[in-house]
C-alpha cells in the first residue's frame, strides 16, 4: 500500500501555503525565470523585495521627507539616497513586475513597502494590491537616533504607520519588525489591536563602515546563518502564547530543516528563506522540504497540523522568570 504523502500544509496571512517555506525579500524574485524555478523547487509563497518611502516620494512628488528636490540646502543630505535610476524596480516598474509574475506562477505573492511615516507615499498600498499581491508586508526599518524621541513615541510611530496602511487595504497586511524595540511584546499587541494579521521577527540591520575621511560607506551584505535563529525563536514562543490571532512568521537564521521544525515548534506559522538560498540556489528548497518531511515521519506525524496539535498549548507561566533561568544555567556550564 502507498504511503500517503506528508501534509505540511499552513495558513499564513489568511493564505493557505502548501509548507511553511516562504521566499524573503530578496532579489531572488527579481526576474521571471527565477520566480518560476522558485516555484517548481517548491516555494509556498514569494515575498517581493522592498518599494521604498523615499523612492515613492522622490521619483513621484520631488520630496524626501521634508526636503525639495532642486533645493540646494538640501542637496547635499539628498545626494545620500541612492539615485533613480540606481534601485532594482521603480514604483511603476514593481507594480507591473507584481502583474507579471501573477501571471506566470500560481503561488502567492506578497509585495513589500519599507518606511517610517505616515503619509500620501502609502497609496501604493493600494496600487500593489490592484496590482495582483495576495498580501503586503510593511517593513519598518527605523533607527533611532534623536535623543528627544522616547521609547512610546517610537512605538507609536510603528503603530500610527501599521494602522493608517491597514485602514487602506483589503488584503492581509504582516509588518517585519526590528528586534530592538524597548518593549517588543508590547508594541506586537498594540500593532494586532491596530488590525495587523502577522509579524515577521526579524529584520536583519545592515549598518554602513565609517571611514575617517570618506564618511558612510557600503558595507557588504552579510548572509545569515543559523546562529541567527534563536533570538528569533525565543520571541516567537513568546509572542506565540501571547498574541490572539496573529501569524508569525520567522525570518533570518533558517537554513536547514531542523530550523524550519524549531521555529513551527516556536510557535511560527511560517519561515522566510533568503541566504540559504542565495548560497545554494532555489533547489534547496526541494532539500528543506523532504528534510522536513523525514524529521516528521521519523516522530510518527503524518502532517505539521499533527505536530502542532501534540505540543503543549499553554505558553510558560512566566517567560521572565524562564528567560532568567536559562540564562543563568547558559552561564553556569560556560568554561574555559
Amino acid at each position: 500500500m502507498e504511503k500517503a504523502p506528508m501534509d505540511l500544509a499552513i495558513s499564513y496571512l489568511g493564505l493557505r501555503l502548501d509548507s511553511p517555506l516562504v521566499v524573503g525579500a530578496s532579489p531572488l524574485a527579481d526576474d521571471l525565470d527565477d520566480v518560476r524555478r522558485l516555484e517548481d523547487a517548491g516555494a509556498s509563497c514569494i515575498v517581493l523585495r522592498s518599494l521604498f518611502e523615499e523612492q515613492i516620494t522622490r521619483e513621484k512628488y520631488g520630496t524626501v521627507y521634508s526636503l525639495e528636490i532642486g533645493d540646494p540646502a538640501d542637496t547635499e543630505i539628498i545626494s545620500c539616497f541612492p539615485k533613480v535610476h540606481e534601485f532594482v524596480l521603480g514604483p511603476d516598474e514593481y507594480l507591473e513586475h507584481i502583474r507579471r509574475i501573477k501571471e506566470t506562477v500560481g503561488i502567492p505573492v506578497i509585495g513589500s513597502l519599507n518606511g517610517i511615516n505616515v503619509g500620501r507615499w502609502l497609496e501604493y498600498g493600494n496600487l500593489i494590491e490592484a496590482a495582483g499581491a495576495d498580501a503586503l508586508e510593511l517593513n519598518v526599518f527605523f533607527l533611532a537616533t534623536d535623543p528627544h524621541e522616547t521609547p512610546i513615541a517610537v512605538e507609536k510611530r510603528t503603530t500610527d504607520l501599521a494602522r493608517a496602511l491597514k485602514r487602506r487595504l483589503h488584503i492581509p497586511l504582516a509588518v517585519k519588525l526590528s528586534p530592538f524595540y524597548s518593549s517588543l511584546i508590547h508594541l506586537a499587541r498594540e500593532l494586532e489591536a491596530s488590525g495587523v494579521d502577522g509579524l515577521v521577527l526579524f529584520n536583519r540591520f545592515y549598518q554602513p563602515l565609517a571611514g575617517a575621511r570618506s564618511g558612510p560607506a557600503a558595507a557588504p551584505v552579510r548572509l545569515s546563518d543559523s546562529s541567527e535563529l534563536p533570538l528569533r525563536l525565543r520571541f516567537s514562543k513568546i509572542l506565540s502564547g501571547t498574541l490572539k490571532g496573529a501569524d508569525l512568521a520567522v525570518s533570518g537564521g533558517v537554513h536547514t530543516s531542523v530550523d524550519v521544525i524549531r521555529s513551527v515548534i516556536a510557535g511560527a506559522s511560517a519561515v522566510q528563506v533568503v541566504s540559504a538560498l542565495l548560497e545554494n540556489g532555489p533547489q534547496y528548497l526541494r532539500v528543506l522540504r523532504e528534510g522536513m518531511e523525514s524529521l516528521l515521519a521519523r516522530k510518527g506525524y503524518r502532517s505539521l497540523d499533527e505536530l502542532k496539535a501534540s505540543l503543549c498549548a499553554d505558553p510558560f507561566p512566566d517567560p521572565q522568570a524562564h528567560s532568567r533561568a536559562s540564562y543563568m544555567q547558559l552561564l553556569q556550564r560556560w568554561s574555559a
